[in-house]
């Protein structure tokens, strides 16, 4: 019998009335590349979702791509960027950003957060180096929301964070796989408008939040850069879509009547159940988590248990005896699977 899966949020397909969408508009002609009514349309939603009708909005496949891309058309080439040590484009992106030639330069975080403390110390300390111009220039920071770690960062700390950068004369950049995740969780202060008020450039993820693929790439202040060349750039990248209708819409979809957040929200309630179920089984957590992603600490014992049933990802290993897991939901997971891992963890 197939094991019940938490693995990832992009296991699933995508949302049905994003595959109904994309049946009824199949036999269309459209121009190529983006070009087209949907992905026009799909703009519009996004930039009147954020309250500012001058940003500029350009659709990728995925999210690797998208943050290579993004940070390589940022970056100066004697600039790098800056990040929490256990962020994304540091562990989990086969140093795609050091194939452009700009090197991460990695801060340790705390919870999966950048610090805006650290950061500043950092920076700091850079700068009073006399030797600082023989170093990789600090051009941008990065940091995600929601973090690796499923963790938030507050408005007051990316504010914080934003006036570092302001003062350093560096970008910030918000990397926004998850972050339909991160803005309808109980633990967020934060909207969509506010994201694109405090940073230089976000993306908006579809791949884990109920699309086939695709992220939205979002330039709150489109006269602060000359984005003239981004979309050749992408194309140059491997990044321009032939079809690229396809992703315009399935963000049309996703943004006409706020199937984005509602998939997001599932996703999260999903996780609250789980991460309850292990709490009052007296089971510890690595990190205190109110996104999709949860992190209990298991025996081995406890791990074979559960691995008879379930699917899961290793996470971290703490020690001889135990290791910590990530349990992941998506718009998909239903009740009875939740229930099946409750039942489960009871009995440990």
């Amino acid at each position: 019998m197939p094991k019940i899966k938490f693995e990832t949020d992009y296991q699933e397909g995508a949302h049905p009335r994003i595959l109904e969408r994309l049946i009824q508009t199949n036999n269309e002609q459209t121009s190529g590349y983006g070009d087209d009514i949907h992905t026009k349309r799909a703009q519009e939603l996004i930039k009147n979702a954020i309250h500012k009708p001058d940003s500029e909005v350009f659709f990728m496949t995925g999210g690797t791509q998208t943050n290579t891309t993004v940070i390589k058309f940022l970056l100066s080439p004697v600039e790098g960027v800056i990040c929490a040590s256990s962020g994304h484009i540091n562990v989990h992106e086969s140093g795609a950003i050091e194939s452009t030639g700009h090197k991460v330069l990695s801060i340790e975080g705390r919870n999966g957060l950048l610090d805006p403390e650290d950061l500043k110390h950092y920076l700091e300390a850079f700068y009073a180096d006399p030797t600082y111009a023989h170093m990789v220039q600090p051009g941008m920071v990065y940091v995600s929301y929601s973090s690796e770690l499923g963790t938030l960062y507050t408005k007051d700390s990316l504010e914080r964070i934003k006036s570092i950068c302001e003062k350093y004369n560096m970008k910030l950049f918000i990397d926004g796989a998850r972050l339909g995740a991160g803005l309808v969780s109980e633990a967020s202060d934060m909207t969509i408008e506010d994201i694109a008020n405090v940073c230089d450039v976000f993306y908006i993820g579809g791949t884990k939040n109920g699309a086939l693929f695709g992220e939205a790439v979002v330039f709150p202040d489109a006269n602060r850069f000359n984005l003239r060349n981004f979309r050749t750039l992408i194309k140059q990248q491997g990044g321009l879509l032939a079809k690229g209708r396809m992703l315009g819409i399935q963000f049309e979809v996703l943004f006409e009547d706020g199937l984005y957040f509602e998939n997001a929200r599932h996703s999260n309630v999903q996780a609250m159940k789980i991460k309850s179920a292990f709490t009052e089984a007296d089971i510890p957590m690595l990190i205190d988590s109110y996104t999709n992603q949860q992190f209990p600490i298991l025996t081995h014992e406890q791990n074979e248990a559960l691995s008879e049933k379930f699917s899961y990802e290793l996470w971290q290993p703490l020690n001889d005896e135990r290791a910590a897991y990530r349990f992941c939901t998506s718009w998909l997971t239903t009740d009875e699977a939740v229930e099946e891992l409750t039942r489960a963890v009871k009995i440990l």
